[in-house]
């Protein structure tokens, strides 16, 4: 897929995962904040399985069958694993949604201690980790860390500049995580 110049990139939509237990082995609920430019326009919602490998298949399902899709140029993802360990396969959702894929964190993550944790305490954790190696290294882009898939980093940085408009954090993202902990919590808390 070419590189399409940042001024195109003006509809995103940026999922996080709800707050959860995690002693839980319940469903966990995700949630996608719509952005057309700096307009909230709309907001989707699905569950995965907690640790499950469901992530990816739900998050191209849940793109496809919106009425945003059409008009969708780029995906945010909050992390590279929703519900603990349901680790999203990105060149698989970059490749069924043709869609840019970005993965941005605030801190780069400790890639040693999450591989120790899926060895050594998730059902598929060799399977998960290769997934996690096959997205590629995070690179610092501006203020944030970012895996991604379809979209070279000058035009990724100036998708996060764009969007990162009350925070590090591209909008879509922090508006994802808001809704996710409203709706779970009664409240959102925590930054993003």
């Amino acid at each position: 897929m070419k590189n399409k110049p940042i001024q195109s990139l003006s509809h995103v939509v940026g999922f996080d995962d709800a707050p959860f237990h995690h002693h839980s082995r319940r469903n966990v609920l995700i949630v996608g904040a719509v952005y057309a430019g700096s307009r909230l326009d709309g907001v989707l919602s699905a569950h995965i399985r907690r640790d499950g490998i469901n992530s990816t298949t739900t998050l191209i399902n849940v793109v496809r069958s919106s009425r945003f899709y059409p008009q969708l140029q780029a995906v945010l993802l909050q992390g590279i694993a929703f519900g603990g360990f349901n680790v999203i396969d990105i060149y698989t959702l970059h490749e069924q949604l043709k869609l840019p894929v970005i993965v941005v964190c605030r801190h780069k993550p400790n890639l040693s201690k999450i591989k120790s944790a899926l060895m050594e305490h998730v059902p598929g954790g060799r399977n998960k980790w290769q997934l996690i190696e096959k997205a590629g290294p995070m690179e610092k882009i501006g203020n944030v860390f970012v895996q991604r898939v379809g979209l070279d980093k000058d035009n990724t940085a100036a998708l996060i500049t764009r969007f990162a408009t009350h925070s590090v954090i591209p909008e879509p993202l922090r508006t994802a995580h808001l809704i996710a902990g409203g709706v779970t919590l009664g409240e959102s808390r925590h930054r993003v």
